[in-house]
């Protein structure tokens, strides 16, 4: 199995679901996954943007160790992708505003200069795809 066209497949794949889990390594050195709401906003299968709170676990996790990765699940296919490669917590104001939605203070109730809302920029370097009982590495370009 090689996918013609990775960056299609998995696009479409994360494209139409409703959450995203974020994995992180903790202080101990042991992985920890979370479910996320979809990425705010994707550049191909390589780079992508999550809002979170400034003060969570996470966050903390991803400044010690920046070693991450992101999984999207088609549970009605039963197909996934696993991104293996960086997280970066970003707190300057143009992300902030770029990645800002309607709705927004539902979670961060001061608004865009929330001190307690930060971007999390997730750079992938490599994936691995499963489909049809057979999974495939791939590097992202």
């Amino acid at each position: 199995m090689t996918m013609r066209d990775p960056e299609q497949t998995i696009g479409n794949l994360i494209d139409h679901q409703n959450t995203s889990f974020i994995g992180a390594v903790d202080a101990d050195g042991f992985p920890e996954i979370k479910a996320m709401l979809p990425p705010r906003e994707r550049e191909g299968i390589r780079t992508f943007y999550f809002t979170t709170n400034t003060s969570s676990m996470r966050v903390a996790h991803y400044r010690a160790h920046p070693q991450a990765c992101i999984y999207f699940v088609d549970r009605r296919f039963f197909r996934g992708v696993m991104l293996k490669g960086t997280m970066e917590v970003l707190e300057d104001a143009a992300t902030k505003e770029r990645i800002w939605r309607e709705g927004d203070t539902t979670y961060y109730s001061l608004g865009i200069t929330d001190p307690d809302y930060c971007v999390l920029r997730f750079t992938a370097q490599t994936g691995r795809y499963y489909t049809n009982f057979n999974s495939e590495d791939f590097a992202v370009e």
